[in-house]
């Protein structure tokens, strides 16, 4: 198992990914994000795993992107594949996902945490997107579903900070909770998920993500797969 990422599968149907670099801040590199793919993966047919709960070790959720793979040219290949089908992985994923936000939830990490059904988070925790001052257009679409287009467009254009009190008034966060309560609190809310029967889950997940697919589908290739190859990297090469 690579060490960046622990998983648990436990008994009552509850699987845990934890981004375990916490000296990095959780930063997602291409490793990760296969092993994340893989897991979902495995899981999406699974008998026994029925909710994913994804936190992060430390006092970090995700930083976002590992920016050190973006200063090796050769990579870029891997960097674009590994994240096009990570991200569609979270997104299509047929079981309830929530995010424990444990600590910072930056760029790529923000849009973990956006992709997820549910957010539990912690007091202290911060988002933003500041990745649009070195030249990536973040993720617009699904966060402007959650918060509305006005807070969304904000957000994305100045990549400042919204405080987790702010998150959980607008709506972002669903469940705000003291630092150390994040995986108790989500752990908790899973297996109130879980008391419903599976079919009944997963078709009304399923019945979610039909009803924004083709609209998410759209926006992703423009936001995410356009950009990678157009605009970030441009500007990753002055």
């Amino acid at each position: 198992m690579d060490e960046a990422i622990v998983v648990k599968e436990r008994e009552d149907g509850i699987g845990i990914i934890t981004l375990n670099r916490p000296e990095k801040k959780n930063a997602l590199n291409i490793s990760m994000r296969r092993k994340i793919s893989e897991y979902l993966n495995r899981w999406k047919d699974s008998e026994h795993i029925g909710v994913v709960i994804i936190t992060g070790a430390g006092n970090a959720f995700s930083s976002g992107f590992d920016l050190t793979e973006f200063q090796d040219p050769a990579l870029f290949d891997e960097i674009y594949e590994s994240s096009a089908k990570y991200h569609r992985d979270v997104w299509h994923f047929p079981k309830p996902m929530i995010a424990g936000v444990n600590g910072l939830a930056f760029g790529g990490g923000f849009d973990l945490a956006t992709l997820c059904d549910l957010r539990v988070s912690s007091i202290d925790a911060v988002f933003a997107h500041p990745e649009i001052k070195f030249g990536a257009p973040p993720i617009y679409t699904p966060l402007s579903w959650i918060v509305g287009e006005g807070i969304a467009k904000d957000l994305c254009f100045t990549g400042r900070k919204l405080d987790a009190n702010k998150a959980h008034n607008i709506g972002f966060v669903n469940y705000l909770v003291e630092h150390g309560q994040v995986l108790s609190k989500s752990i908790e809310i899973a297996k109130q998920i879980l008391e419903a029967p599976s079919d009944t889950l997963r078709f009304t997940k399923q019945f979610m993500i039909k009803q924004r697919e083709e609209s998410f589908e759209a926006a992703f290739r423009i936001e995410h797969d356009q950009a990678f190859k157009e605009v970030l990297f441009k500007h990753l090469k002055k």
